[in-house]
C-alpha cells in the first residue's frame, strides 16, 4: 500500500527517536485535572494559573531538561475535563510535553466533528463541561486532538509511548490497524457479561527491545511486564494517578481525591489470547 502525505506527516510526528529525554510519562488523567496538578507538583513541576475561570490560561514550567508525555484519555469521567486539556495543551504548545490521543479523545474529537456518537462512557460529562466554554477553546481542543501522533517512539528507539500499548514490529509504521492496536489494544471482537470489549492481555507476548509505556485498561497498581508498563491506575474510578519517571524507571502516584465514576468491571490485566500462557 502507497503511504499517503498525511501518514508520513504523522509518522515524521511520531518518530521521535532523536529525542533522549528525560521523560515523566503521565497515565489517563481522564478529566482530573486536581490530581494531575498533584502529580506535577510531586514531579517537580511548578503549575500556574491566570485569568478568569472563563478565559482561565495556565503555564507549567517543568524541572530543567525533563519533558512529560501523556498517554491520552485526557476526557470523560473526571470532574474537571477542560482544565486537563488547557494543562496538557499549554504543555505540548510550549515543547515540555508530548502526548498521544486515547480511544476516549478520538470519540470526544468525533463529537466536537459533528459526527452522531453515543455520549457513552463519561462523554456525557464532558459534553456537559464544554456548554459554557468559548468556542475558541472547542476549536482550538479539536486541532489539539486531531493532530496528536498515534504513538511516540523515544530515546533512541529505546521507548515507545501509545494509549493500549504498540507491538515492536509497528514502531515506524503507520496504517489503519496500527492505529487502531493503539487506540483499543487487541480485541476479539466480542464483549463479556459487562457489555465492555473483550481485551486480550497482548503484552503477556511482547518480547521486543523497545520498553513500551501504556495506559488505557485501568490495573491497582503499575507492574512491568515483559519490558510493557501499563500506567492507567483507574484515578476517575477512585484508584491514584501515576507516572513513569523514565529513564529513572521510578514510579510516582498521587491518589485520587474522589470516586468520580463507578467503575463498570474490576480493575485488573485482561487474559492473555487462546492458548497463551501468562
Amino acid at each position: 500500500m502507497t503511504q499517503t502525505n498525511t501518514d508520513g506527516d504523522e509518522l515524521a510526528r511520531c518518530d521521535r527517536r532523536s529525542d533522549s529525554g528525560p521523560f515523566d510519562i503521565i497515565g489517563d488523567v481522564h478529566g482530573c485535572a486536581g490530581e494531575l496538578e498533584a502529580l506535577l507538583a510531586r514531579l517537580g513541576y511548578h503549575v500556574r494559573w491566570t485569568g478568569t475561570p472563563s478565559a482561565a490560561e495556565v503555564t507549567v514550567v517543568p524541572p530543567r531538561g525533563r519533558r512529560a508525555v501523556f498517554v491520552g484519555d485526557l476526557v470523560d469521567r473526571g470532574p474537571r475535563v477542560p482544565d486537563t486539556l488547557r494543562i496538557v495543551m499549554s504543555m505540548v504548545e510550549a515543547g515540555t510535553a508530548y502526548a498521544v490521543p486515547g480511544n476516549h479523545d478520538v470519540k470526544f474529537q468525533r463529537w466536537l466533528d459533528g459526527k452522531d456518537v453515543k455520549p457513552s462512557h463519561g462523554l456525557d460529562r464532558t459534553i456537559a463541561q464544554f456548554e459554557p466554554e468559548p468556542k475558541a477553546f472547542r476549536i482550538a481542543v479539536r486541532k489539539f486532538l486531531k493532530d496528536l501522533p498515534i504513538y511516540v517512539w523515544l530515546d533512541g528507539g529505546g521507548l515507545a509511548v501509545a494509549h493500549a500499548g504498540i507491538k515492536e514490529d509497528m514502531l515506524g509504521r503507520i496504517s489503519g490497524e496500527i492505529r487502531r492496536f493503539c487506540l483499543y489494544g487487541e480485541t476479539s471482537g466480542e464483549t463479556d457479561k459487562f457489555g465492555l470489549p473483550i481485551r486480550y492481555h497482548w503484552a503477556v507476548e511482547y518480547r521486543g527491545h523497545t520498553s513500551v509505556v501504556y495506559g488505557h485498561t485501568p490495573v491497582p497498581d503499575a507492574d512491568w511486564v515483559n519490558n510493557t508498563l501499563c500506567i492507567d491506575t483507574g484515578c476517575c474510578f477512585g484508584g491514584k494517578l501515576t507516572a513513569l519517571r523514565w529513564p529513572e524507571r521510578e514510579i510516582v502516584s498521587v491518589p485520587a481525591a474522589d470516586i468520580y465514576t463507578m467503575p463498570v468491571r474490576p480493575f485488573g490485566h485482561p487474559p492473555p489470547r487462546p492458548g497463551v500462557t501468562a
